[in-house]
């Protein structure tokens, strides 16, 4: 595991790849006592690091779908319509 990239130089992706990955070794049981401690630090870490970058995408979203009067709406898509009217 010392060869692993700094969690900051992953992508979004790369991130939740590697936690997927993590996750799987770990339920698997076979590892030994101290690397299953190291992945699941390493783990801890990358959820981290995916809701804090989730958090901020959020921000921005909100940010940008800010109406005129500053208020913040967020408008849930129906995947099942076709128009851009909001869903209430």
């Amino acid at each position: 595991m010392a060869d692993q990239k700094r969690i900051e130089d992953l992508s979004y992706k790369e991130a939740s790849q590697e936690l997927e990955r993590i996750i799987r070794s770990l339920e698997s049981g076979d590892m030994e006592l101290e690397d299953s401690l190291e992945s699941y630090s390493r783990g801890v870490e990358l959820l981290k690091s995916l809701r804090g970058r989730l958090a901020d995408a959020e921000q921005k979203v909100s940010v940008l779908l800010a109406d005129v009067d500053g208020a913040d709406e967020l408008v849930c898509a129906d995947p099942g319509k076709d128009d851009d009217s909001p869903n209430f």
